[in-house]
């Protein structure tokens, strides 16, 4: 019993020290402040700001079904009256609504593409501005796309149109992707791959929309972060199904259909299945971003050799965001049951769109489902599915050739390497690019983040000039690569 005892205490004994040399390492490693604030040019943000009015104005949605390329076909005359010079000098390709252009460097080894979606998501409620109105106002251009990602799409347009002018040529080849269908995870953007594949071209960089600078990118980090997404989660859809012989709802059977899609949905919640991990790109981004934090985050996060195992278990409590940087998650999203208020449904549907995360894939998370699903007798099937892909590794001369740009367009900016939760057409690109690199060059604020596919969507108008420096100054730096 002593001997027990005495390996407890030894334990604990080992263990506070552990935590005392982690709090020791905290107080002797100094305090990051990021100051970067973005320069004002108000001439070239009134310009851009009219260029990028005019592009929200006309209304781009995708519909899932629908392609509408005449309607893109119509937008493409606005982008050919905005900038002249790239529709004069570059080689364009149109597919379905989708447009490439070729910008011929004098090498075409390691080409550069840039890259964003010319598509935004439907409008709905009432908004400070009309939903397609490009209204400029307050210091931002309003309507939906003018964060999500018209201001991308007009700032390379723009960088273009500017290197023409002054007549430079690129080191290396560049080419400008932007699909008509991201939103809805369409063919658009696997078919410009396509052809580049069929051209033979292997992108050395691909910059796509994803990561931004980010204002308090987390509770705590105060300050703006440049946020590069260099892991995208992987994303399903199932639909979880539950069978019966229906029946009249005044004598209702113990599990009917709604009962058993309630029950299942119900252990999910409280005994989520997906396993909690901290990867080495989530270490990463956490070990980046903890100078800058409080001194409990300092302590937390800049020792996670001793610290991690604690919070895999903390982290997804704490907050969604968190346990989505995590895990593969599962959200319930649509669900169908009988058309009669007192009728019982022969069949009732739950789907669930599940984002996956490296550690737990896509067919090992959809496994997962399946078997918990058999437990009260429902039926799952697949819609829709792709799986994480391999992320950018963040010491490869590629990412820090991007942080290097950054660190010249946005002096003391700090570079995060980001995981990113969401979805991006740059997924596509990666079968034939390792450095598949999400960054928006523009300022997301609170404001931004929560207009993005919601209310009020905006940028704020001094985002803009210092987004096209961005893309110039990548085209230029193709010399050093």
């Amino acid at each position: 019993m002593m001997t027990v005892l005495y390996i407890v205490l030894g334990l604990i004994g080992l263990l506070l020290l552990l935590v005392l040399a982690a709090l020791i390492r905290t107080c002797l490693t100094s305090a990051k402040k990021s100051e970067w604030q973005p320069p004002r040019d108000p001439a070239r943000e009134a310009e851009y700001a009219e260029k990028l009015a005019e592009m929200v104005r006309f209304e781009t949605v995708s519909y899932k079904g629908q392609i509408r390329r005449e309607r893109f076909l119509e937008f493409h005359k606005i982008l050919e009256r905005l900038f002249p010079l790239v529709h004069a000098n570059l080689e364009k390709t149109e597919i379905d609504g989708s447009l490439l252009y070729y910008w011929k460097g004098k090498q075409s080894d390691k080409p550069v593409v840039l890259m964003g979606h010319q598509d935004v998501v439907p409008a709905e409620g009432e908004w400070k501005h009309g939903h397609f109105s490009g209204d400029i106002a307050d210091g931002k251009v309003w309507g939906r796309g003018s964060a999500d990602t018209k201001c991308s799409v007009m700032a390379f347009f723009q960088a273009v149109e500017e290197l023409l002018k002054e007549g430079y040529v690129p080191e290396r080849d560049v080419y400008l992707s932007t699909a008509n269908d991201e939103e809805i995870a369409g063919t658009g953007c696997p078919k410009l791959v396509a052809e580049l594949e069929r051209r033979g071209v292997k992108p050395y960089i691909v910059n796509d929309e994803g990561g931004s600078v980010v204002t308090e990118p987390m509770a705590g980090i105060k300050g703006n972060f440049a946020m590069v997404g260099i892991l995208e989660k992987g994303q399903g859809n199932l639909k979880v199904i539950a069978r019966s012989s229906g029946g009249h709802s005044s004598y209702p059977p113990k599990n009917s259909p709604i009962v058993r899609l309630s029950k299942f949905m119900t252990d999910i919640a409280k005994h989520n299945p997906m396993k909690s991990s901290m990867n080495r790109q989530a270490k990463e981004m956490f070990s980046k971003m903890a100078p800058y934090g409080p001194f409990w985050m300092r302590l937390l996060f800049g020792n996670l050799w001793l610290f991690k195992p604690l919070l895999e278990i903390l982290m997804p409590s704490i907050s969604p965001q968190a346990a989505a940087l995590l895990r593969t998650t599962i959200a319930p999203t649509m669900q169908t049951g009988s058309d009669g208020c007192n009728v019982l449904p022969q069949e009732a549907t739950l789907t669930l769109n599940l984002r996956y995360i490296p550690h737990q894939n896509m067919e090992e998370s959809n496994e997962i489902i399946r078997k918990l699903a058999e437990k009260y007798d429902l039926e799952v099937e697949l819609i829709d599915a792709h799986p994480a892909y391999d992320p950018v590794d963040a010491h490869s001369d590629a990412f820090k050739h991007v942080e290097g740009v950054i660190g010249e367009v946005f002096p003391g900016l700090p570079v995060i390497p980001y995981v990113m939760t969401g979805g991006t057409d740059a997924r596509n690109y990666q079968r034939i690019c390792d450095a598949c690199l999400r960054f928006s060059p523009v300022v997301y604020g609170p404001e931004q983040m929560k207009g993005m596919h919601g209310l009020n969507e905006n940028i704020d108008t001094y985002s803009l000039p210092i987004a096209v420096d961005y893309y110039k100054a990548i085209i230029r730096s193709t010399g050093r690569m």
